[in-house]
């Protein structure tokens, strides 16, 4: 259906891809898998037309393209949803689902009745309730996903490209979206997908190609293809203890959340100890994310008490919470948690000026340590501590923001979706932090909708249901089923 055929891209100081060539046939869904940084975004981005190959070419139904532009992209079928949204905030979900299409007989006016039924019948195939009439910036980061995938589908492509698709959705929406696209296969369309979830990939896929450094690898089935060695493939080495034990001598309890209401929660107890890696696990929706900005300061609780270190704290602000030494490590990176036109070595030390600073004046000196520190600690790739957040990896990004939160010096940290849209090295170098922050007797609280990185990494789980807690689990009692039972309300 499509190949790509010796492209190369070169940034300053990066060469994105080198001499890359892959074959995607007629209705296969195809993996795309590496580590961040190893070209993954830049090669669709080139096959989108969104970025310019320096050498190379795209064949598509028996035409060659040296310098693909969008609209040669859209023309012949070729639909991206890219891991960073591409949406119009203002406007409704119909009409970012049909945005640029002609829907109704006037040239001039679109028919907003049919783009709203139609709106509607793409969603229900999503198995989605979202109304067609709301604003995009009403959505959750979830439902704006499904957005973007209801969008490309309306388009009625004929190669879908898909990054990192499953990564803010839910597992009952992940279901829905692997069932379309295994329908969108069986109609001869060609799914290539971006993810860093194995499981995803061994579930789903047909054929796997891994890029590392921005080289080609190879292509392989994935039926016959062991985990360990797609694994070695994408970081050229075998990775072993997925989820290293910490083995931290658990303490007493450092931050606790006493009858808590606020943003649709109802009256939530929870309490995280000295050393201790507390899970907090829950379906979309279920206020998590909502509850972490109520304990880190981002919003006032309607009722009940904080307590940090063993006094009762009202925050007004964020930066109260991190004077007081929590931290929040946000899910959306971009909008809340990267000053994005802004360089390493001023996003890191940014929530820790104050302490880096001597009669008002910041000390270079120190700013460049502490970044260095994180960025040797974190094993950040970028060519320089100057480069600049935005044209850094998505995982790379990540660690930025994780490094951010940890120069603050803060003792209680709050990571939601710490390894969101991360490889699996990158992982590897999150858990491991985690694990020494935990030894070194940090309270951490992570939010996260992975299973195996909820089980493997928790000392105990707290789990959410519309706003309350559920239940909690210790861990002689931790098992998937039991996690989404409760996830799931069955035993309130």
């Amino acid at each position: 259906m499509i190949s790509v055929n010796g492209i190369s891209k070169r940034y300053p100081g990066v060469t994105a891809l080198d001499n890359v060539s892959i074959s995607f046939a007629k209705g296969e869904i195809h993996a795309l898998m590496g580590e961040n940084g190893a070209g993954k975004s830049t090669l669709i981005k080139i096959m989108a037309g969104a970025e310019t190959a320096d050498s190379g070419t795209i064949e598509i139904g028996g035409q060659s393209f040296s310098h693909m532009r969008p609209q040669d992209a859209q023309g012949i079928g070729i639909s991206v949803i890219y891991q960073d949204f591409n949406l119009a905030p203002s406007l409704s979900v119909a009409e970012n689902i049909f945005m640029g299409k002609q829907v109704g007989t006037s040239r001039f006016l679109p028919d907003f009745k049919e783009m709203s039924r139609l709106a509607s019948e793409v969603l229900k195939g999503l198995g989605s309730s979202l109304k067609p009439e709301t604003l995009v910036f009403e959505l959750s980061t979830s439902q704006q996903q499904l957005v973007e995938i209801a969008k490309a589908i309306a388009s009625n492509c004929k190669v879908l490209i898909m990054d990192e698709p499953s990564a803010a959705i839910a597992v009952a929406e992940v279901e829905n979206m692997f069932r379309l696209v295994r329908e969108l296969k069986a109609k001869g369309v060609t799914v290539i997908y971006i993810s860093h979830r194995i499981d995803e990939v061994f579930g789903l896929c047909d054929r796997v190609s891994v890029l590392r450094d921005g080289k080609f690898i190879a292509t392989e089935p994935v039926d016959g293809l062991a985990r360990k060695d797609l694994i070695s493939l994408m970081v050229g080495r075998e990775l072993k203890e997925t989820y290293p034990p910490h083995g931290s001598q658990i303490g007493e309890v450092l931050l606790s959340a006493n009858d808590v209401t606020g943003n649709g929660d109802f009256h939530v107890d929870l309490s995280v100890r000295k050393g201790e890696i507390l899970g907090m696990a829950g379906l979309v929706g279920a206020g998590r994310t909502e509850f972490a900005k109520m304990l880190c300061g981002d919003v006032k609780p309607k009722s009940g008490s904080i307590s940090a270190k063993g006094a009762v704290r009202h925050f007004a602000s964020v930066s109260e919470a991190v004077a007081a030494g929590i931290a929040l490590i946000p899910e959306d990176r971009k909008a809340e948690g990267l000053f994005m036109d802004y360089s390493i070595d001023w996003n890191v030390p940014s929530m820790s000026f104050k302490r880096l600073s001597r009669f008002g004046i910041v000390s270079q000196k120190k700013v460049d340590e502490l970044t260095d520190k994180y960025v040797r600690a974190l094993s950040i790739k970028t060519p320089s501590t100057r480069q600049i957040a935005r044209l850094l990896s998505g995982g790379n990004q990540q660690k930025v923001v994780v490094a951010r939160a940890l120069a603050a010096e803060a003792e209680i940290l709050i990571f939601d979706e710490p390894t969101r849209g991360i490889d699996v090295r990158s992982k590897q170098d999150i858990y491991k932090l985690m694990n020494v922050l935990a030894q070194k007797g940090n309270a951490i609280i992570m939010i996260t909708s992975d299973m195996e990185e909820l089980l493997g990494m928790s000392d105990r789980i707290a789990v959410m249901y519309e706003g309350r807690k559920t239940g909690e689990l210790e861990k002689a009692e931790f098992s998937q089923d039991k996690v989404l039972e409760l996830a799931s309300g069955l035993d309130a």
